[in-house]
């Protein structure tokens, strides 16, 4: 089984539990928090906005309820969506693959992938961010969040759920490089320490982005 695979089935397995854990996420992170409110302010009249690895919709619910409602929540996973549309019907949630984008070229004014980076190689990453530019409209923003450092994590349990996947640090100046390679310019990236016993014992990192 390849690694899109076993992604693939480890969330439409823990898509309920992922869902009921961290709903509420992003209201005990202050800075997650302040990002996204100041993401949704500027981007909300600039078309639709793309939310990639949207999850059971946390991200997407938190962006639409600060005014950014012209937007869809994407995920690899078909659990992952049904449990976002149970969740916040009101919102429009799709199946699709960061690796392989559906839509037409500029499709999008703003995107936004928390986290949805995080099974990706170096290699595949450079796939997905030329996919993100090729979809966005010129100057369209690209805010994205990651764990910082060199680690690969295994993971063979998710609660009480078997899975089989693989957890990517990334150095932050790497990143710039394959961001830039693919015609992105930066205008914001920042490190910040873990919020102890609120998530993963990591540092995270944020790149806000602008299409050239």
């Amino acid at each position: 089984m390849g690694q899109t695979e076993k992604v693939i089935k480890c969330y439409d397995a823990t898509a309920a539990n992922y869902a009921t854990e961290r709903i509420d996420e992003i209201y005990k992170k202050h800075l997650d928090s302040l990002l996204l409110k100041e993401f949704a302010s500027t981007n909300k009249n600039k078309g639709p906005c793309a939310d990639f690895g949207c999850g059971p919709g946390q991200t997407t619910n938190f962006l639409y309820d600060e005014g950014l409602v012209n937007i869809t929540g994407i995920d690899i996973s078909a659990e992952m969506i049904k449990t976002a549309r149970r969740l916040f019907p009101a919102i429009k949630f799709e199946k699709g693959n960061l690796l392989n984008l559906s839509y037409k070229e500029k499709s999008f004014g703003s995107a936004l992938a928390f986290y949805s980076i995080v099974h990706f190689s170096y290699d595949q990453l450079r796939i997905a961010f030329k996919e993100v530019n090729r979809v966005l409209a010129t100057n369209g923003q690209f805010l994205f969040s990651f764990h910082v450092g060199n680690d690969i994590v295994h993971f063979d349990k998710a609660g009480n759920v078997d899975v089989d996947v693989d957890l990517y640090f990334f150095q932050t100046a790497k990143i710039i490089e394959l961001l830039n390679e693919a015609g992105f310019g930066i205008l914001d990236a920042l490190e910040r320490l873990p919020y102890e016993n609120v998530e993963y014992n990591s540092k995270r990192g944020y790149i806000l982005a602008e299409k050239k």
